[in-house]
């Protein structure tokens, strides 16, 4: 599928470069608003910055810390609906290096119609889709429409999942595998260490998918240590809390000692 070989390639890139590993960033749709978050991806790209998650707001994120709660909420209170984010998500995969892949939670997709979703997506330029309180098990038809259109369904393994479980979830998955390095959601740091390479390890055995670590990861020394055993560091919470404290220049400092 088109994601698999655009993160191939990107890999093979990697090898040439100082970069330990490939980066996906984070950006809620609308929030604090969408001049602000084109801003935000302009420089995003210009750090090449290889993965973009567009978040689709919403007013229940499970997944999500205090600081994406907020988000979420503060988009939906300035009028933010999901027309807005395919708009934003057309626009910003059009004009960007990167790929962009759609976060969200399954009720923004069960209200537009599955079909008529992923068609949307596809339109779009999304290549996949992060739906973290979809169980596989529940996804249904969901998967078989995202594989005709050619987009990808990221899945999530925790700490939590038996290797069983991890098994039946990397039957699902393509593109990549999404990681998450602890218990919880996002917004903690997280202290990269044997117990998560360990957990790394584990996921490895039941996929040749790239494996992607998110949650709390906000240094160089994270992002070290995630490309000696994944492949793909998820830059969220560290990056909305630069632009909170002092915006663009905020955001150019933190990528700039993130990515030297």
């Amino acid at each position: 599928m088109a994601l698999n070989k655009y993160l191939s390639e990107r890999k093979q890139a990697l090898a040439q470069s100082n970069r330990p590993a490939l980066i996906m960033t984070h950006v809620v749709c609308g929030y604090p608003s969408f001049e602000a978050n084109w801003k935000a991806l302009e420089i995003m790209d210009s750090f090449g910055v290889d993965l973009v998650e567009l978040q689709f707001p919403f007013s229940e994120p499970s997944a999500d810390g205090p600081l994406f709660v907020k988000a979420n909420q503060e988009a939906i209170n300035n009028g933010v609906h999901v027309e807005d984010c395919f708009d934003f998500m057309a626009k910003a995969s059009q004009a960007f290096s990167f790929k962009v892949v759609m976060m969200g939670y399954y009720n923004t997709v069960f209200k537009t119609g599955q079909r008529e979703f992923m068609q949307r997506l596809k339109d779009a330029g999304a290549h996949g889709f992060i739906l973290p309180d979809l169980p596989v098990d529940e996804a249904g038809d969901l998967h078989v429409i995202a594989r005709e259109l050619d987009l990808s369904p990221i899945i999530l393994m925790t700490p939590t999942n038996s290797d069983t479980r991890l098994a039946k979830l990397a039957e699902f998955a393509d593109g990549f595998i999404y990681t998450v390095a602890r218990k919880g959601v996002t917004g903690s740091d997280t202290t990269m260490n044997d117990e998560v390479a360990s957990f790394i390890q584990r996921c490895r055995q039941y996929t040749d998918l790239p494996l992607a670590v998110g949650f709390g990861v906000s240094k160089a020394e994270d992002i070290n240590f995630i490309g000696k055993h994944a492949d793909i560091a998820v830059i969220g919470t560290a990056a909305l809390k630069a632009w909170e404290n002092d915006g663009e220049d905020g955001l150019k400092a933190f990528f700039s000692q993130l990515l030297p």
